[in-house]
């Protein structure tokens, strides 16, 4: 019988499965459905389950009458070109959707990159100018490399080794929000 340590086979045979339905998923995306049958909120959590290379998790879970999954953070915003300059282009995001009630009204949109999503607001009471997000990842140095090689006026971030649960690299934006990419050290 399977186990969580044999998700990439796992995510590999749903994708195979699925193509042959004319459904074509991404590598990336068998992975995290598999990571969420296994009750992970993502790849990456799974796949630090898998690093640890633990006990096996029981086959079967009790049923629990409260699930939480992942939050979406908000973050404020108050000017729509320079949020995508920073999302967008800087940062590396895509735009996954916006929405705004009618001309000359509040934008909210929805961005995101490798399984991580924001959302950002110009409505005056959806979230509070100066937030933090929290981000676990994978790949600091990779992401410090492609953030200076942009060579953004408003932002050089450097990585701090001995930050609180790991090295960090935190990128403030435009309206006084933070963004703290932390990795475990390894």
């Amino acid at each position: 019988m399977r186990d969580f340590r044999d998700a990439k086979l796992m995510a590999k045979s749903l994708r195979e499965a699925m193509a042959a339905r004319q459904v074509q998923l991404t590598h990336s995306e068998t992975l995290e459905i598999v990571a969420r049958q296994f009750g992970h909120d993502d790849w990456n959590v799974l796949a630090a389950r898998i690093g640890e290379a633990g006990p096996a998790m029981p086959a079967e879970k009790p049923a629990e009458a409260v699930r939480l999954r992942m939050g979406i953070p908000i973050l404020r915003i108050f000017d729509e070109a320079k949020a995508k300059e920073f999302y967008l282009d800087f940062l590396g995001f895509r735009m996954d959707w916006d929405h705004r009630f009618g001309p000359n009204t509040p934008l909210y949109m929805q961005v995101s990159r490798s399984g991580l999503e924001l959302h950002l607001s110009e409505h005056h009471g959806d979230a509070s100018p100066g937030s933090t997000v929290f981000v676990w990842m994978d790949g600091i140095d990779a992401l410090h490399a492609e953030l200076i090689a942009k060579r953004y006026t408003y932002s050089r971030p450097g990585i701090e080794e001995d930050a609180p649960g790991g090295r960090t690299l935190q990128v403030p934006d435009p309206f006084g929000n933070r963004i703290r990419f932390c990795e475990k050290r390894g």
